[in-house]
């Protein structure tokens, strides 16, 4: 009876003084969206946000001893308590927002690696903790990190406030740097992916392939620590856990020309369902341009509800896809978001082609008309790159042309031509017909453009077979003549040095030897 006693008061040890029925509820939340936005030059943007809100108790988010975590990454968890961090702000960057033809972003990150950071007051050294802070994250994001010193940080005093709640801005607790030269890649993707709740197994994050994501004009991963408040009247903190992941597709490029676009088209993949551990799962879809000229772009599928805000100072209208509402992915068990264009957009007279590494080049052609004493000036971007040795002309420190651009037009005639007989008008009157004599057609060419690209030193292998050659040929030699000769021994001859001298005198007067 007593053994039985002990065993029944263990169990309700166990199960908390709540009983069976009662359960403490999580102190933990998890939030996740995707906006995609079709940007002003035809690409389209794609923001992933992973929200996560951690309560770790006693009123205050920087609770010390805490041992259990729940969706807080432990990792960065242990990170807070340690350095006595106040806010923590990392983004991983390539490529750069061109906000002149993309638009205002949601949040701007440089190229590069960027780090800043507000400490607590209690710390003492904000030198040495902002040292040993660089060097755990670049271990967690495979980063280089490491490299942040005195020599690449500063103390602003003006920019970078807080940006959650703050009791103050001394800004001796402040930290920022930046390496501009970090180069982002898969590395770094998938530690910042393992932070995820359900990591990339389910809900919006089933989308972040590598393949796709650094496939783009402009990739941008961060993650943002600090703490705010729980509710309204800020009677709780916590601490607010934001993951933001921002790509830029190229329209021309990933829909082969097209401007129509699709999740499956810019990710090869479609949503199925929410993260089980999510509050909240949705997509957002920027329909504002869209609302005005139905006609033109349809967005499938419809949509059940939409948002509108004011959104960096403009007026917004999103569409909403709910993943938690079961009729938005059980109709077709996947939700693949479209967008597409049922007449041609006003600049459909333009057709490119993208290249194709050593398969095809650049193709760009545009109906334009041009208005008189006028300059247009068209300019292409592009990037440097290595060839293979074998790809080199024989002349490579001369450069590489690239074909010379062609103007096709119909020049307004000043005088009136009147129609003229093909058989009877010269030859070079007759070399392009022309269906109206108020104008006439020509072709003109621009020069051939000279691109210098990077060039190895081509005596370099010269001087390696030269070395080589030489080295097997000394060592492969002595070793063959080693392996090779025969040695004998030679037996002593007879008579010692006094014959030999006597023999050489007699020869001299020439009396026959000894």
């Amino acid at each position: 009876m007593a053994a039985a006693v002990r065993i029944s008061l263990l169990v309700l040890l166990l199960l908390g003084p709540g009983g069976w029925g009662q359960a403490e509820p999580p102190r933990d939340s998890l939030r996740e969206e995707l906006v995609i936005t079709p940007l002003p030059s035809g690409d389209v943007a794609a923001t992933f946000q992973f929200r996560t809100r951690w309560e770790s108790g006693g009123g205050q988010p920087w609770g010390q001893g805490v041992s259990h975590y729940r969706l807080f990454p432990k990792a960065l968890g242990q990170l807070i308590s340690k350095y006595s961090l106040r806010e923590l702000h990392l983004s991983l960057t390539q490529g750069f927002w061109r906000t002149r033809y993309w638009g205002t972003p949601f949040l701007q990150a440089p190229s590069g690696a960027e780090l800043w950071a507000w400490f607590q007051d209690t710390v003492t050294d904000v030198d040495e903790s902002w040292k040993e802070l660089s060097n755990v994250l670049s271990g967690i994001f495979c980063a280089s990190l490491n490299f942040i010193d005195s020599t690449n940080t500063v103390t602003p005093t003006a920019s970078f406030k807080p940006l959650g709640l703050a009791n103050g801005t001394d800004h001796s607790f402040l930290r920022y740097a930046v390496l501009p030269r970090e180069v982002v890649c898969t590395e770094n993707l998938t530690p910042w992916k393992k932070l995820l709740p359900c990591s990339s197994k389910a809900g919006l994050s089933v989308l972040l392939k590598a393949d796709r994501l650094f496939h783009t004009s402009y990739h941008s991963q961060a993650v943002h620590i600090r703490p705010v408040c729980r509710n309204a009247h800020c009677t709780s903190v916590s601490w607010e856990l934001r993951q933001t992941l921002s790509v830029v597709f190229d329209a021309f490029v990933t829909g082969q020309g097209k401007k129509d676009w699709s999740l499956f088209r810019m990710f090869s993949r479609t949503l199925t369902e929410p993260c089980p551990l999510a509050s909240e799962s949705r997509v957002y879809v920027d329909i504002t341009s869209y609302g005005q000229d139905n006609e033109t772009l349809e967005v499938y599928p419809p949509p059940l509800t939409t948002y509108q805000d004011v959104i960096l100072g403009s007026r917004k209208t999103y569409a909403v896809y709910d993943l938690l509402d079961a009729a938005v992915v059980s109709n077709s068990r996947s939700l693949n978001v479209q967008l597409k264009w049922k007449r041609p957009p006003e600049n459909g007279y333009i057709h490119y082609q993208p290249a194709q590494d050593r398969m095809q080049p650049h193709l760009l052609e545009m109906l334009i008309q041009l208005p008189a004493n006028s300059v247009t000036k068209v300019s292409i971007q592009f990037e440097r790159a290595l060839l293979k040795w074998t790809e080199y002309t024989p002349d490579p420190n001369h450069g590489f042309y690239v074909s010379p651009s062609v103007l096709s037009a119909l020049v307004p005639s000043v005088v009136a031509a009147k129609p003229a007989d093909w058989e009877e008008s010269p030859l070079f009157n007759s070399l392009f017909p022309v269906s109206d004599s108020s104008s006439y057609f020509v072709r003109l060419y621009t020069e051939p453009l000279l691109v210098s690209l990077p060039t190895p030193d081509f005596s370099m292998p010269y001087n390696v077979v030269c070395l080589t050659c030489t080295v097997v040929a000394v060592c492969y030699g002595s070793f063959y003549n080693l392996l090779t000769r025969t040695f004998q021994i030679e037996e002593p001859r007879k008579g010692g040095l006094a014959r030999r001298l006597a023999n050489l005198i007699r020869r001299a007067r020439g009396v026959p030897l000894l």
